[in-house]
This record gives C-alpha cells, sequence and structure tokens, in this order.
C-alpha cells in the first residue's frame, strides 16, 4: 500500500512491517471507529482498555466491567488483539490527589484535562512504547498537524465543533503530539455514527459518556463527601444578609444555580411580581471566612468578568505565544471569546476580554486559540 491521507493525518507505508499503533478502546464508539480506520490504513492494531479507578468499581456508576467486555467485543469485531491495563495508581497519585487538592482549596478543577496530560498521554503513551509502538491513538475529536515552516506539531481543533475536545487535551506538548493520532477528529459525529453501524459494531448506539474522566457519572456532592470533610457555613447576599447553611465551600462553584437550598428573599412592602424571585447563582466564595456569597440574576455585576489571570500554564509549542489579539475559552461549553493576552513569563498570564465573561471560576482551564490551532493555556487562578 502507497501513502494513505486522511486530510491533515499522513500515513506513510511503504512496505516491509507495518507500523505499529497502540488505540485506546475505552468500550466507546469513537475508539473503536478510530481502531478500525487505523486498521483499514495498514497499520498493525492493539488495542488497550485501561482501569483508572478501583474504588467501588462494581457500583451503577463506574462500569469500567462493562466497558470492557464492550472493547473487547470491539477487538474481535475489528480482528485486533486487545490488553487490560490497570493504572489505578497512576490516576490515584497524578489525577485524583491534585483534584481533591484543589476542591479542598475552594477552587473547581477539570479532572479530564490533567488525566489527559497524565494518563492517557503519559502514562499509557509510555506504556505503548514498551510494546513497541510507533504511534498511540484515541478516540478524541481533535486533530494533529505537523508545521514545516516551524519543524512543530499543532493541535488543532476537531471537524465538528459541537464535539470538539481539543480544549481537554491543550496541555499536550510536542513529543505527546508527535506521537499521536486523532483519526475521528477529521470526523463528524454522525459519520463515526454511521461507520460504526455499517461495520457491524456492537456498541455503534453507545451513550457517550460525560462523566468524571475514569470514575463515571455519580451523583458529585455525595461523591466529595467521602473524601472531603463538610465545613458547613453561611451563605450571603450582596447585602451581607444570611440566606442559610451551604454545605461546606468545595461542594458549590461558580455560576450554579442548582442545590443551593434558598428560595426569594423579598422586601418587607415589595411589589408582587418584581424581581425578589430571581434565581440565585454562587458568585463568589471566601475560603478564610467560610462565606458563600450569591447573587440573583444571571447577568450581575459579580459573575461578569473582563479579565483573569492564570497560572500553571502549557504551551503546545513549548513556548509562549507573542502577546496579542487571540480567542479563549474558560470554561469548555462556551464559544470562543475574543480576548488579547500577555503572559508575563512561561507559566503565567493574562488574558483581556472586550466582552464580559461570566462566572470565570478558579480552577478551571482558560484555553486559548489562534483560529482553529489549540495554543494551550493554565489554570484559571482569579477573574478579574
Amino acid at each position: 500500500m502507497g501513502n494513505v491521507q486522511i486530510r491533515n493525518q499522513r500515513v506513510d507505508i511503504t512496505g516491509g512491517k507495518p507500523q505499529r499503533v497502540v488505540v485506546g478502546l475505552s468500550g466507546g464508539v469513537d475508539s473503536a471507529v478510530t481502531a478500525w480506520l487505523l486498521k483499514q490504513q495498514g497499520y498493525e492494531v492493539v488495542g488497550i482498555f485501561m482501569k483508572n479507578w478501583e474504588d467501588d468499581d462494581d457500583s451503577e456508576y463506574c462500569s469500567s466491567n462493562i466497558d470492557f467486555v464492550d472493547a473487547a467485543a470491539v477487538a474481535d469485531v475489528i480482528g485486533i488483539e486487545i490488553e487490560h491495563v490497570n493504572f489505578a495508581a497512576e490516576y490515584k497519585d497524578r489525577v485524583f490527589a491534585e483534584f481533591l487538592r484543589e476542591y479542598q482549596a475552594g477552587r473547581t478543577p477539570n479532572p479530564d484535562v490533567l488525566c489527559n496530560a497524565e494518563i492517557k498521554f503519559k502514562a499509557f503513551l509510555d506504556h505503548a512504547l514498551r510494546l513497541g509502538a510507533e504511534k498511540i491513538a484515541t478516540g478524541h475529536y481533535a486533530r494533529v498537524r505537523h508545521n514545516a515552516e516551524t519543524d512543530r506539531y499543532e493541535l488543532l481543533k476537531g471537524l465538528d465543533a459541537s464535539k470538539d475536545q481539543s480544549y481537554f487535551l491543550h496541555r499536550l506538548n510536542q513529543a505527546q503530539l508527535s506521537k499521536t493520532l486523532f483519526p475521528v477528529g477529521e470526523l463528524h459525529k454522525t459519520e463515526v455514527r454511521r461507520i460504526a453501524a455499517e461495520i457491524g459494531l456492537p456498541n455503534a448506539k453507545k451513550k457517550d459518556s460525560t462523566g468524571i474522566c475514569f470514575i463515571g457519572e455519580r451523583p458529585f456532592r455525595d461523591f466529595l463527601n467521602r473524601y472531603i470533610a463538610k465545613e458547613p457555613g453561611p451563605i450571603k447576599d450582596e447585602r451581607g444578609r444570611v440566606l442559610g447553611r451551604h454545605q461546606g465551600l468545595s461542594f458549590y462553584t461558580l455560576g450554579q444555580r442548582q442545590g443551593l437550598g434558598i428560595g426569594g428573599v423579598k422586601e418587607k412592602g415589595a411589589q408582587r411580581g418584581g424581581g425578589e424571585h430571581e434565581p440565585w447563582f454562587v458568585a463568589r466564595k471566601d475560603v478564610e471566612r467560610n462565606t458563600l456569597w450569591v447573587v440573583q440574576g444571571h447577568d450581575h455585576p459579580w459573575l461578569q468578568s473582563l479579565a483573569l489571570a492564570a497560572d500553571d500554564a502549557s504551551w503546545v509549542a513549548g513556548v509562549a505565544p507573542a502577546p496579542g489579539a487571540y480567542a479563549a475559552k474558560s470554561r469548555y461549553r462556551q464559544a470562543d471569546a475574543a480576548c488579547s493576552l500577555e503572559a508575563s513569563d512561561a507559566r503565567h498570564f493574562n488574558l483581556d476580554f472586550p466582552h464580559a465573561q461570566w462566572a470565570v471560576t478558579p480552577g478551571q482551564s482558560a484555553v486559548v486559540y489562534d483560529g482553529e490551532v489549540c495554543l494551550g493555556g493554565g489554570v484559571i487562578a482569579a477573574p478579574a
């Protein structure tokens, strides 16, 4: 077979032994189609199923046993080998411990970002290389492109804008990207589902996973309760009135509307139909005073920020971008927002926005883009 090209990702198979690619098979449809596409291109494909969470693994919320059965069934249909690998110790040390530290400090971390950087593209990549792999592949909706002018690898958004996962991959570095393939990043989700159905994959209609990376979908407050002690304190509004009691600042995030346990506050003599019954939102968390501050109305000024500071920056190119105009996301489910970037050093940067951003949350990731290219990002330290 000669050169085979799927848009930006070129496969060079020039005779001799095919390149070995190890695919992370999760049991889901995206990684299954990834493995099939690579085999069609002539790679020697090996599947790896990663088990990264062992606590309450038999519960209704953690379905790794079911997922492994699905992954094994996929491997059988495609005709590839599959290995079951346990990275639970690495996950607990590198991801979950940091996840808890951030929550205990009153911030709201994004475990999927750290999970990708530390497990899927570090522990998994190292294991794959030990198996003789030239590349690894996952079912992420993103793309990798080698820029001949700069001789650097670039992380690009997936072509399906509604499924793009570059936000969660922004901490990947040059060494990791040089070894990575994202075949479904070139496709739309509907096309992935169609391929899966056409080739008879048993998980073609399986629901997408939306829970915490490797931990699953579960009542989040109940889950955190097992690891973080409750420290109740006052819930106050902007005028300092005590409206109720919170269960512990760790269990709340900025912009949160549900689960506050407070109703409207009606002023004496206020007219009916006024704004006293507008929904309440978490606006600030005062860790020193253990106070949760809430405001009424989605567009309250306390929920709007024209700037943010970020630290623990990680840049795909290995160096910070030049100061200037870019776009950024301060949370995953939002459109790119125009901004100007100023990096004080390789680990810290500031973003200024011409239009206010809603509920900028410490602990979440601020990810910077230049068009379709994801440049990297950092952890939000504070809104401004």
